[in-house]
């Protein structure tokens, strides 16, 4: 599974965090960050697909599993051994305190957002798109 979503066919597993706190879980087909909402069919099938509008979210993170693991401390920091995608290394703070450290293939403060692509690869997150506007700060290292 590539880091980056590409395919516009290709279901992949979320996590969604809401600016407020609130997490849901499910499955999207073409995301791709550039629309203002997308549609997500929750974890369970309980519920019917529901609309996701980006202006609410602090990021959409693109997980191996649902589970993972409550006991690793993911490390935030390249490695000299690490190897890196293609793009930027940066380190990004969020407006709640959560700090992200990763590659990012286009960074543009001024857009919707970005993916990032997490520096340690044992993280449960493949990568995530982070909403532009849940950034305080960015910068690259």
């Amino acid at each position: 599974m590539p880091p980056f979503p590409t395919e516009q066919t290709a279901v992949r597993d979320v996590v969604v965090h809401y600016r407020s706190g609130e997490i849901l879980k499910g499955h999207v087909t073409g995301f791709s960050g550039e629309d203002a909402e997308f549609r997500l069919r929750p974890l369970g099938g309980l519920l019917a697909e529901v609309s996701v509008h980006l202006s609410q979210l602090k990021a959409v993170f693109f997980v191996k599993d649902f589970v993972g693991n409550s006991a690793y401390d993911e490390i935030k920091a390249f490695h000299e051994a690490s190897q890196s995608g293609p793009g930027s290394r940066m380190e990004v703070a969020l407006f709640d305190g959560e700090l992200l450290v990763g590659t990012v293939a286009s960074y543009q403060p001024h857009g919707q957002g970005f993916f990032l692509v997490p520096a340690d690869p044992k993280s449960n997150n493949v990568s995530c798109f982070v909403v532009a506007s849940a950034v305080r700060r960015a910068s690259v290292i």
